[in-house]
């Protein structure tokens, strides 16, 4: 999607935007940590995510497990969310409790590599929507330019043509995809050197490895193989689900700039992600990320802050003459879909 006639102030005055704004939300105190916050919220969430599994150890061999797999896909999913806010260090300024954090909410409790996951997530955050620099709108099960679309060949035709309506289906097999793409982080190879810069490879190796024993080890305890089976399918299906619509909403649909478009740090992070209203159970449900225009100028900032900065983002950007994308979240979807579908339009005409 092309970026279009965007309304800006003189280019002389570029330079000092996000300054400004900057030092708007400095004063109001909103990149300020929040320890008393973040132990609530990691008690609540870690304790309910190990409640759950005390659940699924006491229920036993019962096809009551089945319902309670859907249960544990959203804890598993809010747990995803605190690795998320220690990757961006939202919880701690130094690098050690941010990875303390990051290693066991990720490769220990969900099975997913921290390492693997910040790298990817700081380069999307870099250049959000880019084609050639964001891993997240790189071309692969689904595409996100009508050039992506045209390249794809046999499957990868057919899908592209249809992607949008095959889009919530697929969302199913995310969890076994970040699964997947966790383990070849870890050991994959180019050149004789590992592909994916990772600071501590050996332990998340290791907290792999005793996760997957673990959950194994745990379901197919409690309960006979085939409902251990159904647990694991539901559970890994929905998780996937979650994870996919919860980011989903923040970037599919909107303007993806090139190389060719010259654009500030203040206005390549707001002109590119899109907000989702909502009262506070939709801050909780999508783990703050209904705020991404907020996250992706200050990363760092407090989950719990992100509401505070809302109006003060919003009304910086109305001074500057800069489109700030907020909508609903149904309508988040329909946007999001429709490109998905306007992308496919060259393969069905």
């Amino acid at each position: 999607m092309a970026l279009g006639a965007v309304a800006e102030p003189p280019v002389r005055r570029r330079g000092s935007d996000y300054a400004q704004l900057s030092r708007r939300i400095s004063e109001a105190g909103l990149l300020e940590r929040r320890p008393g916050w973040y132990v609530t919220r990691i008690v609540l969430t870690l304790g309910a995510f190990v409640a759950g599994w005390v659940a699924v150890f006491l229920l036993g061999d019962s096809w009551w497990q089945l319902p309670l797999a859907a249960v544990m896909a959203v804890a598993t999913t809010q747990v995803a969310f605190l690795g998320h806010d220690a990757g961006h260090r939202q919880m701690f300024r130094r690098r050690g409790p941010s990875e303390l954090v990051g290693l066991f909410a990720g490769n220990a409790a969900v099975g997913l590599s921290y390492g693997w996951w910040v790298d990817k997530h700081n380069r999307h955050h870099a250049n959000p929507n880019h084609e050639d620099e964001d891993p997240d709108v790189g071309a692969g099960a689904l595409v996100w330019t009508p050039e992506q679309a045209l390249e794809t060949r046999g499957i990868g035709r057919w899908m592209a043509k249809r992607q949008a309506y095959l889009f919530f289906p697929m969302l199913l097999l995310e969890g076994l995809n970040l699964h997947a793409a966790s383990i070849k982080a870890i050991v994959g190879r180019e050149d004789g050197k590992y592909a994916v810069p990772m600071r501590r490879r050996a332990v998340e190796a290791a907290l792999l490895v005793a996760h997957t024993a673990a959950y194994v080890a745990l379901l197919l305890a409690v309960m006979s193989p085939v409902k251990a089976l159904l647990f694991a399918v539901v559970h890994q299906a929905l998780w996937g689900l979650y994870m996919g619509c919860a980011f989903a909403p923040n970037h599919k649909g909107m303007p993806m700039p090139t190389a060719e478009d010259e654009l500030d740090f203040l206005r390549k992070q707001v002109l590119t992600s899109r907000n989702v209203r909502g009262s506070r159970l939709v801050d909780t449900a999508l783990g703050g990320l209904n705020y991404q225009i907020e996250h992706h100028l200050f990363p760092n900032m407090p989950r719990a802050n992100l509401r505070r900065a809302q109006p003060i983002v919003r009304a910086y950007c109305a001074e500057q003459g800069i489109p700030y994308a907020e909508t609903g979240l149904v309508e988040s979807y329909r946007q999001a879909l429709g490109h998905l579908h306007e992308v496919g339009q060259p393969l069905r005409g």
